[in-house]
C-alpha cells in the first residue's frame, strides 16, 4: 500500500492535514488525520472533501487530488518522463505535487522539504517560448511543481526589482505562470492580453499579466506571464536563496469544489453547473452578494468576447490566509475562442439552457439568472453595463497594445467584433 502526506499552507506554516493511502487509483482513498480534526483550526482542504473522520471514496479522492494535475499533451508528456502511466494519478501528484496550485504539497514518508530558487538563464526562457509543451514539461518536473490544463506552462519565480526569473525547486514557491504561444492558434498570447485588459476595463478583477518577449515578437518568441494571485508576499518575508518567499493562499477550483471529476469539465447534456456554482456562493463565500455578482459579470464577459472555454476548472475559490475565509478568485485564462475559426462556437456551460453562443439571447440571461437565484432586473442591468462598455473597453485595449508594439491587436479585436457575442449587440 501507498502512503501520500497530504499537507496545506496556514499563514505561511505547512500543516499535515492527512494522507492519500490505497495500492492504486482504484482504491485510493483520501483522510484527515486525527491529529488535524482536533486542530481548533482545522479547514477543509476542499468544499467536497469536508472534515470527518472517515475516510473519503475513492472517486471523491480522485476528483480533488486528480483536479490538481496537468491535463492533454502535459500529463501524457510528464507520465512518459516519469514513467510512469498516465493514469496513475497519485505516481504523477507524488512526482509534482511539492508545489501545487493552491496551498497543497504532496510527499512521501522521510522525503525532505527543500526549497530554494535557482537562477533561469536567457536561453532556458527563450527555449521554453521556442519549444512550447515539451520544455514546460521538463521544467514542472524537474521542479515538481503541478499547474492544471493542458496548455504547456510552467511555474517560476520572478524578481521585479531586478528583472529576473528563477527556477523554484523543491517546495519553493513559484510567483507567476509563463505560458508559451500555441503554435496552432496564430496571436494567442495577444489575444488574451487584449481580453484580459479589456476584462479589466469592463469592472472584471483580473491578475496581473504581461507579455514576455524573448526576442522580436515572433509567435515562438513571445510568452505569456500572469502573476499568482494565490501567491502573496507578506511585510517581513522569510528568505529562501536570498529572495523573498511568498505565502500560498489556498484555492481550488469549481469542478473540485462541486466534486466534479477534471473529465466532466464541460457541461454534459443534463447541465446545471451554472446553478450550483451561484449555489456554492451563496452558501460559502464570506460577501456572498458581492461574489455572486462578480461571478455573473465574469460570466456575461465570456459570452461577450466569445470564450467558449470558460469551462468549471477555469472559475476558482481563493482562501484567506488562514483558511476560514472563501471567496471567488480574479477571472484568469480568458481568450476569444471564437477568433478562431474552428473552434467550438458551444459555451463551456448552458445559460439559462442555450449552449451554442449563437443560441443564447438575453432571454437566455434572464433564465439564467431566475435560475441562478439573482433579481433579474439588477442582473440585466449589469448585463446592460457591461455591453455598452465593451466595446471603448475593446478599442482602448487595441490602442494601448498596439501602442506597445503588438501589431496585431487591432485584427485581433475585430474578429472578437465578428465572432463573440458582443456582435448581436452592435
Amino acid at each position: 500500500m501507498r502512503t501520500l502526506n497530504v499537507s496545506i499552507e496556514r499563514r505561511g506554516k505547512m500543516v499535515s492535514a492527512g494522507s492519500i493511502a490505497g495500492n492504486g487509483p482504484s482504491d485510493a482513498r483520501f483522510r484527515y488525520s486525527e491529529g488535524y480534526l482536533r486542530d481548533p483550526y482545522a479547514a477543509a482542504i476542499s468544499l467536497s472533501l469536508p472534515l470527518q473522520e472517515e475516510p473519503f471514496t475513492p472517486a471523491q479522492t480522485e476528483n480533488f487530488f486528480e483536479g490538481l494535475l496537468p491535463e492533454g499533451f502535459t500529463r501524457r508528456s510528464v507520465a512518459q518522463r516519469m514513467h510512469v502511466d498516465e493514469g496513475d494519478y497519485l505516481s504523477i501528484l507524488h512526482g509534482l505535487g511539492r508545489e501545487c496550485l493552491g496551498a497543497i504539497c504532496i510527499t512521501e514518508e522521510g522525503e525532505d522539504r527543500e526549497a530554494s530558487y535557482e537562477p533561469a538563464d536567457e536561453r532556458q526562457i527563450r527555449a521554453l517560448a521556442a519549444e512550447g509543451a515539451s520544455k514546460s514539461v521538463e521544467l514542472v518536473t524537474r521542479a515538481h511543481l503541478s499547474l492544471t490544463g493542458a496548455t504547456g506552462k510552467a511555474g517560476l519565480y520572478y524578481d521585479e526589482r531586478r528583472n529576473r526569473w528563477y527556477l523554484p525547486r523543491g517546495t519553493a514557491p513559484s510567483t507567476h505562470i509563463v505560458k508559451q504561444s500555441h503554435v496552432r492558434l496564430d496571436a494567442i498570447v495577444t489575444n488574451e492580453q487584449l481580453s484580459l485588459m479589456t476584462a479589466e476595463r469592463c469592472g472584471i478583477g483580473i491578475p496581473r499579466s504581461f507579455i514576455l518577449d524573448t526576442g522580436h515578437g515572433a509567435e515562438h518568441e513571445v510568452l505569456f506571464a500572469t502573476r499568482r494571485y494565490d501567491r502573496v508576499f507578506p511585510p517581513d518575508p522569510e528568505l529562501i536563496s536570498g529572495l523573498p518567499r511568498p505565502l500560498r493562499l489556498h484555492q481550488e477550483d469549481f469542478a473540485q469544489a462541486l466534486g466534479i471529476p477534471a473529465s466532466a469539465k464541460y457541461e454534459n447534456a443534463q447541465g446545471g453547473y451554472m446553478k450550483e456554482m451561484f449555489g456554492l456562493l451563496r452558501k460559502f463565500s464570506s460577501d456572498p452578494v458581492t461574489d455572486l455578482l462578480r461571478l455573473w459579470d465574469i460570466i456575461v464577459f465570456d459570452y461577450l468576447v466569445g470564450n467558449t472555454d470558460a469551462h468549471v476548472k477555469n472559475l476558482s475559490l481563493l482562501y484567506s490566509a488562514d483558511l476560514t475565509g472563501i471567496r471567488l478568485a480574479p477571472a484568469y485564462d480568458i481568450i476569444s475562442t471564437t477568433a478562431y475559426e474552428n473552434s467550438t462556437r458551444d459555451m463551456a456551460f448552458r445559460i439559462g439552457g442555450d449552449l451554442s453562443l449563437d443560441d443564447i439571447t438575453e432571454d437566455s440571461f434572464r433564465r439564467a439568472a431566475r435560475d441562478a437565484g439573482l433579481g433579474e432586473r439588477m442582473a440585466m442591468r449589469r448585463m446592460e453595463e457591461m455591453c455598452g462598455r465593451f466595446l471603448s473597453a475593446l478599442r482602448e485595449s487595441v490602442e494601448e497594445m498596439t501602442a506597445a508594439g503588438y501589431g496585431k491587436a487591432a485584427e485581433m479585436g475585430e474578429r472578437i467584433l465578428q465572432t463573440g457575442g458582443i456582435r448581436g449587440f452592435l
